[in-house]
């Protein structure tokens, strides 16, 4: 195989990876500091769509970890710029939070339950039978079906919680119509981060700590992968899945002295 050239950007996801339950893991803020003074070109990433990069900034500054609201990257600016590249200036019906509905309001969607463009259905902790329904009624007139993400499920202190990919499976259960996912695994929200930083896949990495979102991810956008396991994905794990990161790791403290 030929050599890898050197890494000069940097992709990382933030639950498992730099936080855990609100927890910043050891050697993340080092991480984040070293990659600021080098300069070189970073994102964090989150299929989490309930939250603005601004949010996100404020609630890892809070943990201590101070990553500039342009280094933030979700779900939804990924899946608003999905739709801002193929119908420009359309309509949306939405479900989610503020995260997603900035996001679209920023690239000029109108947002709408009558005749829209596309159904978009994000993270929220407040899904309601009502919008389900509108949803489903919207999609079988006509509109697309859009998701920022396939999780089924999230974290919280309680235990897991259905999220977007759940609650997108009912709706195609109804309907009869499967979305587009514009989160990751899609290698569209990496490529789409990437050019937002201005960086090449043949010399960025991705950190992640689960192999069938956030490695897989990378791996099909032609990037570096570094998985962590620190999050959900164990050793035993890893040989489950036909592919392989290019390089496991305990943490994202093993991974500052090669910034």
């Amino acid at each position: 195989m030929a050599e890898r050239k050197p890494i000069e950007s940097w992709l990382t996801d933030m639950d498992g990876v730099l936080i855990h339950e609100g927890i910043p893991i050891p050697g993340a803020d080092s991480f984040i500091k070293k990659l600021r003074e080098t300069g070189k070109p970073f994102l964090v990433l989150t299929n989490n769509s309930i939250y603005t990069p601004r949010d996100l900034h404020a609630r890892l500054a809070r943990m201590g970890l101070d990553v500039p609201v342009e280094n933030i990257w979700t779900s939804a600016l990924a899946t608003a710029q999905f739709l801002d590249d193929q119908r420009p200036g359309g309509t949306a019906y939405a479900i989610g939070e503020a995260g997603l509905t900035t996001a679209l309001h920023d690239i000029g969607y109108i947002l709408t339950d009558q005749e829209p463009d596309y159904v978009v259905l994000g993270e929220t902790r407040t899904y309601s039978f009502e919008a389900l329904t509108k949803a489903i009624r919207l999609i079988k007139a006509g509109a697309r079906f859009i998701c920022t993400n396939p999780d089924v499920t999230g974290p919280s202190p309680e235990g897991p919680l259905p999220a977007t990919g759940s609650v997108a499976a009912l709706i195609t259960k109804a309907t009869g119509i499967d979305p587009y996912f514009a989160g990751k695994p899609n290698p569209l929200m990496m490529r789409t981060g990437l050019n937002t930083i201005g960086a090449h896949s043949e010399t960025s990495a991705m950190i992640g700590d689960r192999m069938d979102t956030d490695v897989l991810a990378g791996l099909e956008a032609g990037m570096q992968t570094f998985l962590v396991l620190t999050g959900v994905t164990t050793p035993q794990h890893v040989d489950r899945f036909p592919f392989r990161p290019s390089k496991i790791v305990d943490s994202i403290a093993d991974l500052v002295d090669r910034i």
